[in-house]
């Protein structure tokens, strides 16, 4: 017997916002990974996931709210500049 494959009509998934990436502090010493499902990752010095956390985008403005419940805020002043917590971000390519 045989059969015969079946397309199956898979939901799109939607895009990854365009902050979507890693921002760092010109020392190098805060990681700030934005990824694609809503979440964040933030490395400081050594510390790996120092501070994790959902974030939520809207036009330039990011909000963050961290697992333990802290809520932050910052403005993107461009494509590759992230004004956050009194620091400056780059994005890393």
């Amino acid at each position: 017997m045989t059969t015969q494959a079946q397309n199956s009509s898979r939901p799109a998934q939607p895009a990854p916002h365009r902050y979507v990436g890693m921002w760092v502090t010109e020392d190098g010493h805060i990681r700030h990974e934005l990824l694609p499902n809503g979440r964040y990752d933030e490395q400081r010095g050594n510390r790996k996931s120092a501070y994790r956390g959902r974030y939520a985008i809207t036009g330039n403005q990011i909000d963050y709210v961290d697992d333990t419940g802290f809520s932050a805020d910052g403005v993107f002043v461009s494509e590759d500049v992230l004004e956050h917590g009194g620091m400056i971000f780059r994005r890393e390519r």
